[in-house]
């Protein structure tokens, strides 16, 4: 499985972006697809999830209310729809896809996720 992450860009605090996380390879088989951020100097962090087969989503606790992740099966698909950005929402997004059958608490860890694509770089400036 590859994927490859689009969308991103520099904005204002307020605004959205969408990105996009294209997938080819062997994607029938995945379960989970995910959005992780990562700002300079910290950690990897979850952003949101969702399961593949029913779209069942959860989100990271600073994106809830403004992130909303999508799919589109037929093309391979997965979105983040960003609104309301912050400053604090700059990072480099990386998509993320999985095999494994997780709950929902497991599906926020990046340890979770066997497939990453490159990353999209997200600049917010106030």
């Amino acid at each position: 499985v590859q994927l490859q992450a689009s969308g991103g860009g520099s904005v204002q605090a307020g605004e959205s972006l969408r990105l996009s996380c294209a997938a080819s390879g062997r994607t029938s088989s995945w379960n989970h697809v995910a959005w992780f951020r990562q700002a300079p100097g910290k950690e990897r962090e979850f952003v949101a999830t969702i399961r593949w087969r029913d779209g069942r989503a959860a989100y990271g606790g600073s994106m809830r209310g403004r992130f909303t992740i999508s799919k589109d099966n037929a093309k391979n698909m997965v979105y983040l729809q960003m609104d309301s950005l912050k400053p604090e929402d700059t990072a480099v997004y990386y998509c993320a896809s999985t095999q494994g059958t997780l709950s929902t608490v497991q599906a926020t860890r990046i340890g979770a996720y066997s497939y990453w694509g490159q990353g999209t770089q997200v600049t917010v400036s106030s």
